[in-house]
């Protein structure tokens, strides 16, 4: 067995391992100042860089934990390595031959395990490439070939084939000098029931799977021939050098691309990733046989940078189906992990980068990941999708279920633009109802302002006058706000038709109930209809006593002589040209409403399924943003 180290090869080795660049494999490191190099720790969270790297000492030092010490100290404890270990791995990085003392042993700094699992690894790493190239690798070739991939593309990725024969690999290993503890402890070899050893991988397409330094830890194998009873895909089981939970497939690749636009792309599977990277999306990667999850998002932060204030980002791709989906909404739940924002990008027709690149070509990737959408919109539409949105307890159940997901974004300044866009998914026409939910279900207001509860509890509506009243069964409805814009424009119209019915013609009475935004307009405007419409109205005086007469209640009474005896918002007396502007700004905004509703319905529907019904509601769509332009050009004078 080897001895000790010779001290001259392990000052050698210090002098050519540069810190900053070893680090730098783990993490990404920015200027701090003062020739200082800083990041994100890798021994402890954080959210605040700390971790500072001083190349000119080669040293390194976290503020936060006190870990600290020079490059050989590092890499000791960030790969839970042996000293001699250590030093062995860096200096095959260095390309240093490593001479060894006889005599004099000392514990830990022999030849390592870990380091001979490594070389065994290279080793059939170059095996299984070489034999790519034979008769018998046809059926590896031809699936490349098939899903557009070149040996070129192979060679870029490492990619090769173990052949069919049972021992190929471990006879061509056990003559390079390993031992079957070796080749066990490898996981390229297992033994069978008889004792003799056979290799892990057999008539396979296989992809080696690498550490952050490039070194091959690991192979993804994919089957080829349709007998094989095994598994699709089966990888290296888990060993002293290979962890998969701690592993990304294709990050040594990635790694210095996801530094430098501070953007990871996550997805499913080896060919994806090759997909990608040969498409203009190189900071693509996958795991390696398990879920998403915490050590991996430990990975990403470091390579992004992921701090406070940062304008990274991290794409999971998914496939559209039910699967993808239920992924997408696994790496929602780690979502709070990362400080920088989390998007989803989902091909529509369930393509893979894979085989969107094959039938759409690589523009079509890029695209792909360009169409990206936050994940939190992906987990709201995806609980909408659960919900009947053309009736209205459909909407109400989709909003508080929704609402719980809105609350969890880390950034509330947020949380009002995502209840406006709850509301415009769902076509539900009351951005503060949904803001109020949103809230409730923060905990920030104690009990529901205005709602009803799923559980069917009495609503508190408010009345004519803001004040609130128990109405078993009554919509909810926000609070009324005189100062919110769109009220104030529906309260001048109806003040105009109580106190100036002439003026409004017969345009007001066209209006509907519809036209008005909150219960107690639209109740007016069944009062006015009640009395007639201000095509019957006569004297002022006479209007008046006939409103009040139409009104249902004194609480409605109420309200038709508040609007009778409020001043209108234009000094001195109203004109015709004055009521035409409001009744065309009250039309205009009522069919903006309808069109949201209708934009709400089409992002819904599927034109491939329903290329009628989606053409119909596209040609409404199109009538109505030419009344709301015509509108418009009359409420602006135009």
């Amino acid at each position: 067995m080897p001895g000790r180290i010779r001290q001259e090869d392990i000052a050698a080795v210090r002098e050519r391992s540069p810190i900053a660049d070893v680090v730098g494999e783990y993490l990404q490191l920015r200027p701090a100042g003062g020739g200082h190099l800083k990041g994100l720790c890798p021994f402890h969270e954080e959210r605040t860089p700390s971790f500072n790297v001083t190349p000119g000492k080669e040293l390194y030092h976290c503020f936060s934990c006190g870990e600290g010490g020079d490059v050989i100290k590092f890499l000791m404890k960030i790969e839970t390595l042996q000293f001699g270990e250590a030093i062995e791995r860096l200096a095959a990085r260095a390309g240093i031959e490593l001479r060894y003392e006889q005599g004099g042993y000392v514990p830990g700094q022999e030849t390592s395990i870990r380091r001979r699992l490594i070389d065994a690894h290279r080793l059939a790493q170059e095996f299984y490439s070489e034999r790519l190239r034979h008769d018998s690798a046809t059926p590896a070739r031809a699936f490349l070939a098939e899903r557009g991939f070149t040996l070129a593309d192979a060679d870029q990725f490492g990619t090769g084939y173990s052949p069919a024969a049972w021992d190929e690999l471990t006879k061509h290993l056990r003559g390079r000098g390993f031992t079957e503890d070796e080749l066990l402890k490898s996981g390229l070899s297992r033994k069978t029931s008889r004792g003799g050893l056979i290799d892990m991988f057999r008539g396979r397409l296989m992809w080696p799977i690498r550490d952050l330094t490039g070194e091959t830890i690991a192979f993804g194998a994919r089957k080829l021939d349709a007998s094989d009873d095994g598994p699709k895909y089966l990888n290296t089981p888990e060993t002293q050098i290979f962890k998969k939970s701690h592993v990304l497939y294709g990050a040594d690749l990635a790694k210095r691309e996801i530094a430098k636009r501070r953007q990871a792309v996550i997805v499913e599977g080896y060919t994806d990733v090759m997909a990608c990277h040969l498409s203009g999306v190189p900071t693509a990667v996958a795991t390696c046989g398990t879920s998403f999850g915490e050590e991996h998002v430990k990975v990403l932060r470091r390579l992004i940078m992921d701090t406070d204030g940062s304008s990274g980002e991290v794409i999971f791709t998914f496939d559209g189906d039910a699967a993808g989906q239920k992924a997408a909404l696994r790496a929602f739940a780690l979502e709070e992990k990362f400080v920088t924002q989390t998007f989803v990008a989902v091909q529509p027709d369930g393509l893979d980068p894979c085989d969107l690149r094959l039938k759409h070509g690589e523009a079509a990737v890029r695209d792909l990941v360009a169409r990206r959408v936050p994940l939190f919109e992906f987990a709201i539409r995806s609980v909408l999708g659960r919900h009947d949105l053309d009736t209205r307890e459909g909407q109400f159940a989709a909003i508080d279920e929704a609402a719980p997901i809105i609350v969890r974004i880390k950034d509330r300044s947020k949380w009002k633009q995502y209840a406006v866009d709850l509301d415009r998914w769902i076509g539900f026409m009351d951005e503060r109802y949904i803001l109020d939910r949103v809230r409730h279900a923060a905990g920030a207001v104690k009990g529901a302002r205005g709602t009803t509860t799923r559980s069917g509890s009495a609503a508190q509506a408010p009345d004519a006058n803001g004040q609130r009243r128990a109405d078993a069964g009554a919509a909810p409805s926000r609070p009324y706000d005189r100062s919110d814009p769109v009220l104030r424009v529906e309260r001048e119209a109806l003040k105009l038709a109580v106190q100036w019915p002439a003026l409004t013609g017969p345009e007001f009475d066209t209006l509907g109930a519809v036209a008005f935004s909150v219960p107690q307009h639209a109740a007016v405007f069944g009062v006015i209809a009640a009395a007639g419409g201000v095509g019957t109205a006569g004297r002022a005086r006479d209007w008046a006593v006939a409103l009040l007469e139409a009104a249902p209640d004194d609480r409605a009474r109420a309200f038709v002589t508040e609007l009778a005896t409020e001043p209108l918002q234009v000094a001195g007396e109203p004109d015709e040209k004055y009521a035409d502007v409001i009744l065309a700004r009250v039309g205009e905004l009522a069919v903006g409403r309808e069109i949201a509703a209708i934009k709400a319905r089409l992002q819904r529907m599927n034109p491939a399924e329903d290329q009628a019904g989606y053409g119909r509601i596209f040609g409404e769509l199109v009538g109505l943003e030419q009344r709301r332009k015509w509108l418009l050009d009359r409420a602006t004078g135009a």
